[in-house]
């Protein structure tokens, strides 16, 4: 079963997302304050959270900014943001701090169900995705210098190699990411979470 945190001041909000995502098959917790959240967050990871914004003790914005700084095991977790703000500016800032969605109050179930399964089926098929492909640590190596712009020569300085071994644990992990470029290679790599520029 997956579990949802919800992180809302509004108690009465707070009860009909538990009523209606628990009909769903979710595990619902609940938060009313940004710091509560955290805390819960760090105690049980769960699969997705939605947050609200405005909130006492500690913001929406303020918690998902000290949680993408915190720890990269967070990285992948879906958070999106729950709120009665409409406006343009309030929706960009939730993005730029790396919200995965921001959806509106009055909260349409519908569509926060479809939301959150879409969210929750793209984490499933990027972990099942990355346990298919094995690369080396060798490869990961060389694929992660790459991705910060490393040429192979730079690379081979770095880790102790020559350049023509550089370029073989490249075009190795080209070849078992299914692609014809080191670029191809470095994008794909980052978005299966195989390696962290």
């Amino acid at each position: 079963m997956k579990s949802i945190l919800c992180i809302e001041d509004e108690v009465e909000t707070a009860q009909l997302l538990v009523e209606d995502l628990s009909e769903r098959g979710y595990e619902v917790r609940v938060a009313h304050d940004g710091q509560a959240g955290l805390a819960m967050i760090l105690e049980r990871s769960p699969d997705l959270v939605l947050c609200d914004i405005n909130m006492p003790v500690m913001a929406g914005y303020d918690l998902l900014d000290r949680l993408r700084a915190m720890s990269p095991r967070f990285q992948d977790m879906p958070f999106l943001f729950l709120t009665a703000l409409l406006d343009r500016e309030s929706e960009l800032k939730g993005r730029k701090l790396g919200a995965d969605d921001y959806v509106t109050k009055p909260i349409d179930f519908e569509v926060l169900a479809t939301i959150i399964e879409a969210r929750l089926s793209r984490v499933a098929r990027m972990s099942v995705w990355a346990q298919e492909i094995e690369l080396s640590e060798r490869e990961i190596e060389t694929l992660t210098w790459s991705a910060r712009g490393k040429t192979s020569d730079e690379i081979a300085s770095i880790l102790g190699l020559s350049k023509r071994t550089v370029d073989f644990h490249i075009d190795n992990a080209r070849n078992k990411l299914g692609v014809t470029t080191r670029t191809q290679a470095v994008m794909k790599a980052v978005a299966g979470r195989l390696i962290s520029p």
